[in-house]
């Protein structure tokens, strides 16, 4: 630890200019710190730290989540479809209750977070940040290192993480996730050109590309369970794009040119039939002159007119080929498409610059099929509008998967009357469900699909044995939520029965309710997952000696205690 310096000597002037050193700068020594700015010891304290987020409820000792189900707002149109989830809260909040109900169960996240534009009101303990701030790249990435290292213990080992980003934290950020997610794992920075158009208030350069920044939880992980050299590969079909075949029993083929940009030295080969070829002007051919022999002797070049082209077979491309780190605009949209679906879909603007679907599904589309990619749970816990939610359930409806998504989002929006959880990714999720009639008045069907919305609340974290107790009796959704059982089968006076499709959840909240719950899953066939109400870590096991075939015990609060105190310590 550095020594703290003795300033009891320096003159006025001196001390000023330190101060004045130390405020401009604006990330790196100050990343970590999490005192008021105002307070002046900070400011020449080596070893003071800069502003922390605070949160109400933390400051009341109320510091852990829990989550209450909002019954009106459930939506059920399938019972063998995914039950989806929507949270309304503060993300951080909502990723540490998914620390408890989703660790290591989520397969791809997407957000895309506050660009730290000093426009997009981007709140740091409740007021905006703006670019006169001398803190505010150590304010954004304090924000964003806490929730990224939530998020980091909710991806499954070949689980993947994308952000989107512009270029005010860009920096930053490829800095921050190599440190969180190593960047031995970094996959890409990709390029969306989201603006096609030349932006008036553009001074210098006309700024229309953003980036999404991709990296692995364990790209060896991915590597192994994908049995190939990447597990990236545009996952559609391509059939369509190889529709030749001419019954060789190689299947359907397209033709491609023989050339491509420094490849090998320019050269011209005149072939056994007589055809003669180079390299058009200012292209280089993609073969060597033997390897191009070797492909006309083996039938693998077609002669159209004077130029050859070599056959390209369905099965040379497995799945796919590894995408392009400059995203297709064709395939993934522009900005102002999410903005005109919203339009559509509400008939006014209700969210500023939210993203395309066709961004959020492409994203979704380039991974090794291999990879379960039908039911994989996909997590937003910066949801916003819901564009992520829309994403999964259009693909779903495409290629008949199950795929299940997680948003999170708050109910704050400091640009818009709206409440972003409620009036905004609530409908929209719900109207794509269901479907609606278009500001236009066009009647788009629903895709289908089941929804449960949640609200944070929080209890206190002293550890008595009240508090244990009230835990307990608070746990109910997130246990349904961690054990997929959400049809309730039996209630007794202490204990409650859900029903998985494979499964059971019991939970006993209070120890005297134990023969009354044994009794009652005696007369159920079936296996119990078992929350058991205990002081302690011992979930009673000698009372449930004799169902012992029929359970698996677990003690609560001490379950979730043992993942909130890592997170909160």
């Amino acid at each position: 630890m550095a020594r703290k310096p003795n300033y009891d000597d320096w003159s006025k002037e001196e001390l000023i200019k330190e101060i004045t050193r130390i405020k401009e700068t604006t990330y790196g020594l100050v990343w970590h710190r999490d005192l008021p700015e105002e307070k002046i010891d900070v400011l020449i304290n080596p070893d003071a730290r800069t502003p922390s987020e605070m949160f109400p409820n933390e400051m009341a000792g109320k510091p852990f989540p829990v989550l209450k189900e909002t019954i009106s707002k459930a939506i059920q149109t399938d019972e063998a479809k995914p039950v989806n989830l929507l949270i309304e809260g503060d993300n951080y909040h909502s990723l540490a209750v998914l620390n408890f109900t989703h660790e290591a169960a989520v397969d791809l996240i997407y957000i895309d977070p506050p660009y730290n534009t000093g426009s997009d009101n981007f709140t740091y303990n409740d007021k905006i940040v703006d670019l006169e701030d001398p803190f505010r790249h150590s304010k954004w990435l304090s924000f964003m290192s806490r929730r990224l290292r939530l998020a980091k213990r909710l991806l499954k080992n070949t689980g993947v993480i994308y952000i989107s980003i512009d270029d005010h934290e860009m920096a930053q950020l490829k800095l921050l996730c190599d440190e969180i997610f190593e960047e031995r794992n970094f996959l890409a920075v990709q390029v969306w050109r989201g603006m096609h158009t030349v932006r008036n208030s553009s001074k210098d350069f006309n700024h229309n590309t953003e980036y999404v920044l991709a990296y692995a939880r364990d790209k060896g992980a991915l590597i192994e369970a994908g049995q190939a050299d990447t597990y990236l590969r545009l996952a559609k079909d391509k059939t369509d794009s190889y529709p030749l075949d001419d019954n060789d029993g190689n299947g359907p083929y397209k033709l491609d040119p023989i050339y491509a940009r420094n490849y090998y030295t320019p050269y011209e080969i005149t072939f056994p039939n007589g055809a003669k070829w180079a390299a058009p002007r200012g292209n280089y051919p993609r073969y060597a002159q033997d390897t191009l022999m070797s492909m006309y002797e083996g039938g693998r070049l077609i002669f159209t007119g004077k130029e050859p082209k070599a056959k390209r077979y369905l099965k040379d491309v497995q799945e796919g080929v590894p995408p392009n780190t400059l995203l297709p605009s064709e395939e993934v949209g522009f900005n102002k498409d999410g903005t005109s679906l919203l339009h559509e879909m509400f008939g006014e603007k209700v969210f500023d610059q939210p993203k395309p679907v066709s961004l959020i599904k492409y994203l979704l589309s380039i991974h090794n099929k291999r990879h379960n990619w039908k039911n994989w749970v996909v997590l937003d816990f910066m949801a916003g509008s819901g564009t992520t939610g829309h994403a999964v359930l259009e693909l779903n409806e495409e290629d008949g998967g199950a795929r299940k998504f997680i948003l999170c989002t708050n109910n704050r929006d400091e640009k818009s009357e709206h409440r972003i959880a409620s009036d905004v990714c609530y409908p929209r999720v719900s109207k794509v469900i269901k479907g609606y009639k278009s500001a236009s008045g066009k009647k788009i069907l629903g895709l289908g699909g089941n929804l449960r919305y949640y609200t944070c609340d929080f209890v206190e974290a002293e550890p008595s044995d009240r508090n244990k107790r009230k835990l307990v009796n608070e746990s109910t959704e997130m246990l349904c939520i961690k054990e997929t059982a959400f049809e309730l089968v039996k209630a007794g006076d202490d204990f409650k029965i859900f029903k998985n499709t494979d499964k059971y959840l019991g939970i006993v909240f209070h120890e005297d309710a134990i023969d009354d719950y044994k009794k009652a899953i005696k007369k159920i066939d079936g296996h119990f997952n078992t929350y058991v109400f205990s002081l302690g870590d011992e979930p009673h096991e000698k009372e449930f000696e004799d169902v012992k075939s029929k359970v698996t015990l677990c003690a609560i609060p001490e379950v979730i205690l043992k993942v909130y105190r890592e997170i909160f310590k």
